[in-house]
């Protein structure tokens, strides 16, 4: 990134506060009265969703104009980019909708950079939570976020080796598969704990868990900025059962992962 037009610490807190401005936006919503709608693939879509990209994609076409923006809002109404090229934005202005409306208070804002099929860059906020996480060339950090939306002290985090008692297995609260517990039971797996929307990656970034599997549909904005923070940390994501790292601007696939496993340092 360093022939950009643009640095990596310059990368870092644009994105970081697009993550934070479509958050707040979300939790103003999330305080009220809202309703949630339909998409055509079933899966609910809300304000928030449609207001959270709204402020993205306006930050990042005033950072950088050139390179192309896939985000999950616009795509679904077809408004994808009839090309992508090597280097371009991924976009969840509400990753868990579902655990929004639920009011479980586990989704999160995503956004990442991919370069030539890999996610460089990746932010996840979790409003809710008030922990913004982060990850890129430097490595990955979480801070916490004040009440006046500023960020706070950033701290280091990475993913842990395997402990020897066993491993911390997170699945997804709202997608768990009986394929998941299959294979969960092939593996030496001392406790589980479920997690909404990209929160799962970043729980073995943090070294608070050891692998996440996913024997679902996701789309690469689920999983862009999640996996970048992880990969950051030491951990790795890859596809299931290829063991090969999990790869965007899959267009033929229509923007789809194949199942994949993420696993903390191995």
């Amino acid at each position: 990134m360093k022939s950009h037009a643009y640095t990596d610490a310059e990368l870092s807190e644009v994105l970081c506060a697009l993550a934070l401005k479509a958050g707040a936006a979300a939790l103003e919503i999330y305080a009220s009265d809202f309703e949630a709608e339909t998409k055509d693939d079933a899966s609910p879509v809300t304000e928030a969703d449609r207001l959270g990209e709204e402020i993205i994609l306006a930050g990042l076409a005033e950072f950088a104009p050139h390179i192309p923006v896939l985000a999950e809002e616009s795509t679904s109404e077809g408004g994808a980019p009839a090309e992508l090229g090597e280097r371009f934005f991924l976009v969840d202005p509400l990753d868990g909708t579902r655990e929004f409306v639920n009011r479980t208070g586990e989704f999160t804002v995503n956004i990442a950079l991919i370069e030539n099929g890999r996610p460089v860059f990746g932010v996840v906020y979790a409003p809710a939570s008030n922990l913004l996480y982060a990850g890129g060339p430097d490595g990955a950090w979480k801070a916490p976020v004040g009440e006046d939306g500023a960020l706070g002290a950033r701290e280091t985090i990475t993913a842990r080796m395997t402990p020897e008692s066993g491993l911390i297995a997170v699945a997804s609260r709202s997608h768990r598969s009986a394929q998941t517990d299959d294979f969960l039971n092939t593996l030496d797996v001392a406790d589980f704990t479920a997690a909404g929307s990209s929160l799962k990656f970043c729980l073995l970034a943090e070294g608070k868990a050891d692998i996440y599997p996913r024997f679902g549909r996701t789309m690469e904005w689920d999983t862009g900025a999640g996996q970048a923070v992880l990969e950051a940390a030491g951990g790795r994501v890859v596809a299931f059962p290829s063991d090969e790292p999990l790869a965007y601007g899959k267009k033929s696939r229509g923007y789809d992962n194949p199942h994949f496993i993420a696993w903390g340092r191995r």
